[in-house]
């Protein structure tokens, strides 16, 4: 008996020491895949998704979302040839387009806090919609900032509107808590060529590539004026906004969404902080933020995003483990690392590895210094 105490007590210290090299590290910005823990899954249909939680979250509040910055109207997005009129500080040079451009859109953050861009975020209006091409802050009560943007709605180059705004991607019952409209984000297939290849070509054509897929397995039993609709557009946030489309979208998001909103709540003490992804069996994504309120703001366009990749699937369901996910967050070491960063505001890494792409955003303002944002791609 006594034995058995001394061992306790001996697992009991070695597992205080692992506690506090761990919150050490966290404590320096040292926080790596290794303190991040995979949950069992969460399955409906083809998607899986698992919940993702850490030893420690960050203070987050600070950030604006590109919604809540479009809805309050402190966020203008519009086309480089309609600057003039956005510049806030005359000391600084005016930043001068003679005209639209496909890859690039400008955006003015008016508002005092800083602004949280994530790749794959999805704007509407203008000459064409866009996707934004890669994660980034833009500075509280900012010039104008050229964005990095791939077109997905290849054919219209005719303006809709002056300024971008959310497209009317609330619905369904996900995201009801977000407070009005939220921007779309797009499927892990059309993020990835955004993201990861940065080639226009490459972005138009998985575009075209899911549309098609969309039209083949989901329009097929859909009524004709929803199919005509479907088949007329080249609009990638019009497809996907269809109302047979958005129907069996909901069938697969609504599920997971009200289980995972119930694990959040269950686990907000213990860091809930973002997903792993499967599509019938095969790990695609992850998405991990820098705190369980960040997650939650981002959640109900995520979880679109996830079941859109999952309704053109209809092979047979194939189960993946936790420990594959596990797996999967445990690998980030690449060949190569690209580092792009804006002093003082924020620093951009993407990871090349073995069969992967990794892509964390670190906030270097004041108080700050940890990933806000962390995606990992399966190629």
């Amino acid at each position: 008996m006594h034995s058995k105490i001394v061992q306790a007590a001996v697992l009991l210290a070695i597992l205080s020491v692992f506690v506090t090299l761990d919150e050490k590290h966290v404590q320096a910005g040292e926080v790596g895949t290794s303190s991040y823990k995979v949950l069992d899954p969460i399955r409906h249909g083809s998607l899986t998704v698992f919940p993702v939680v850490t030893a420690r979250s960050y203070p987050t509040n600070e950030f604006l979302t590109l919604d809540e910055g479009l809805r309050s109207g402190d966020v203008v997005v519009t086309e480089a040839g309609n600057v003039q009129g956005l510049i806030r500080r005359r000391s600084v040079p005016q930043v001068r387009h003679e005209g639209a451009e496909v890859n690039r859109l400008v955006l003015v953050n008016n508002s005092n806090r800083p602004l949280l861009l994530l790749a794959g975020e999805i704007v509407t209006g203008g000459k064409q919609d866009r996707v934004i091409g890669k994660d980034r802050i833009v500075p509280a009560e900012s010039d104008p900032v050229d964005l990095s943007v791939f077109c997905v709605e290849p054919g219209r180059w005719v303006a809709t509107s002056e300024h971008f705004g959310a497209s009317g991607a609330m619905y369904g019952g996900v995201g009801k808590t977000m407070g009005g409209p939220i921007t779309m984000m797009a499927q892990p297939s059309v993020r990835a060529k955004a993201m990861g290849d940065k080639d226009q070509g490459k972005v138009w054509a998985e575009v075209r590539k899911q549309q098609d897929a969309v039209r083949m397995q989901v329009m097929a039993d859909a009524p004709p004026p929803a199919a005509a609709e479907v088949a007329s557009t080249s609009s990638y946030a019009r497809v996907m906004e269809n109302s047979e489309v958005k129907k069996q979208v909901d069938e697969v998001a609504k599920p997971i969404d009200q289980n995972y909103q119930s694990l959040i709540r269950q686990l907000r003490d213990r860091n809930a902080v973002g997903v792993v992804v499967a599509v019938n069996g095969r790990i695609i994504w992850a998405d991990l933020f820098a705190s369980t309120s960040l997650l939650e703001k981002y959640w109900p366009k995520l979880v679109r995003s996830y079941a859109s990749e999952a309704v053109v699937v209809r092979a047979k369901d194939v189960d993946v483990s936790t420990s594959r996910a596990q797996d999967f967050l445990a690998d980030m070491e690449g060949r190569r690392e690209t580092i792009e960063s804006e002093p003082g505001v924020y620093r951009h890494t993407e990871v090349n590895g073995d069969g992967f792409k990794a892509f964390s955003l670190t906030s270097l303002l004041p108080k700050t210094g940890f990933d806000v944002h962390v995606a990992k791609m399966a190629d």
